[in-house]
């Protein structure tokens, strides 16, 4: 018996473990040459397309698809470059001098310093144009764009009718009237700066450059939105038919022939209900037919197969909350990881909604806060929070705590009244006053 397992071992488990330990040598290797790889394929779309120059996401020369098949494939790289970058810094950490020694008696060559630090600084000479990252996602370039295109304020019927030109040179005047006052009328001066801004040679091309900004910037965030719901989503359904539900049901068959198959008490009062119905309305029925009644056997019969019929359907209700428990946390795991890695879009997701809801008329703000106020802390409010935390215990199969449920509606509606009243006093007061007033004359 030894001779045979030190055969299987020899045989088997020996070469694996000396595989697995010559590709974790290898691994700081490894990483370089794929971050050295991604360089090298930004170097060659700046090469043929950038006459060597820098990326540029704001170049006329291209369409507008063919710029966005540059910025996904530069992002692309750029990603590859942090992660393999970084996995050879820790790769290199951990492996010590015993390591390398053994890396030479198996026969593994090393790259050579002087290589290493060659690659690396031909890494840092293609990347370190781009250590800001795209001028999409940075946030002055964001606010640069939003002033040459309008400022974040709530614009009047005027300045919605007119075009990009026209607004950024209002914008300057709105400025210059709260900060100055002139000996002249400053309707003479306006007139000067409209007539500088409509002969500028260059007008027409910075209000493509700007479309194109305000165009890119909404993609990415309705792109970005819909990956937020998609994405987890999809988690929840796949990780449900794929990975959860295989297991619980194996498991969980087990444990329901074994034990109860009701997770709560809920469960089983529902179940009750359901076969007394069906029982008496067997009995009332009989009553009422013409032809020869049932017996008491055959009632008995139909009502014992009723109830294996109920059993079944809530021994599937009990697994699928199971399901819903870790497939949920699945989800908010892969909503969080996606959060994580999405910085740059949620900075300009936000300016997207700055832009979309300060850019509303004073009435449509208005009527928008009263519409999730009463919503969500109305009068009518409570029975609406009572049927979501209804429906969450039943998707986790929990019994409804409705002393737990009480108090949440007591409590949680105040404090989402009070953070809706300190918004509307601290930010919106200050951004849109007549929003504000509004608002109060709507109310009352």
């Amino acid at each position: 018996m030894p001779t045979m397992i030190s055969s299987v071992f020899r045989q088997k488990i020996y070469p694996f473990l000396l595989a697995s330990y010559q590709w974790y040598l290898r691994t700081p290797e490894r990483s370089l040459d794929k971050a050295y790889n991604a360089a090298l394929h930004i170097k060659a779309i700046e090469d043929e397309h950038f006459n060597g120059n820098k990326i540029d996401l704001q170049s006329n020369q291209y369409s507008y698809s063919v710029i966005d098949y540059f910025e996904s494939d530069l992002k692309k790289q750029l990603k590859i470059i942090r992660m393999r970058l970084t996995e050879f810094k820790a790769s290199r950490f951990f492996l010590s001098e015993s390591n390398q020694k053994t890396a030479k008696e198996l026969g593994i060559e090393l790259p050579h310093p002087s290589l290493i630090l060659e690659k690396l600084k031909s890494i840092d000479d293609i990347t370190t144009k781009y250590t800001r990252t795209d001028e999409l996602y940075s946030q002055k370039s964001i606010d640069r764009d939003q002033n040459s295109l309008t400022k974040v304020q709530p614009p009047t019927n005027e300045l919605k009718q007119q075009n990009f030109s026209t607004q950024k040179f209002d914008n300057k005047a709105d400025q210059s009237k709260t900060n100055t006052t002139g000996l002249l009328p400053r309707s003479i001066f306006n007139t000067f700066t409209r007539l500088q801004v409509e002969l500028d040679p260059n007008a027409e091309q910075n209000v493509v450059r700007n479309f194109r900004t305000t165009q890119r910037r909404t993609i990415i965030s309705v792109r970005f939105l819909l990956l937020l719901i998609i994405v987890p989503i999809l988690t929840h359904q796949l990780s449900k038919a794929l990975v959860v539900g295989p297991m619980v049901d194996r498991y969980f068959a087990k444990f329901s022939q074994e034990s109860s198959i009701f997770l709560n008490y809920e469960m089983e009062e529902e179940a009750l209900k359901e076969l007394n119905f069906f029982e008496e309305k067997i009995k009332f029925n009989n009553l009422l037919i013409n032809n020869e009644p049932l017996s008491i056997e055959q009632i008995e019969t139909a009502v014992q197969k009723r109830a294996r019929e109920i059993a079944k359907e809530f021994r599937g209700h009990s697994s699928n909350a199971i399901k819903n428990v870790f497939a949920d946390i699945l989800s908010v795991i892969a909503f969080t990881w996606l959060l994580l890695i999405s910085k740059q879009e949620i900075a300009v997701l936000k300016e997207f909604f700055d832009h979309v809801v300060y850019g509303l008329s004073d009435s449509a703000k208005a009527f928008i806060i009263i519409l999730f106020t009463d919503i969500f802390v109305g009068f009518h409010s409570p029975h609406g929070w009572e049927v979501i935390l209804d429906g969450i215990s039943r998707h986790w199969g929990l019994p409804a705590n409705h002393d737990f449920i009480f108090l949440f509606i007591a409590t949680f509606p105040v404090i989402l009244d009070t953070i809706f009243k300190y918004w509307i006093f601290r930010y919106l007061n200050r951004i849109s006053p007549s929003a504000v007033a509004t608002y109060h004359n709507m109310n009352e």
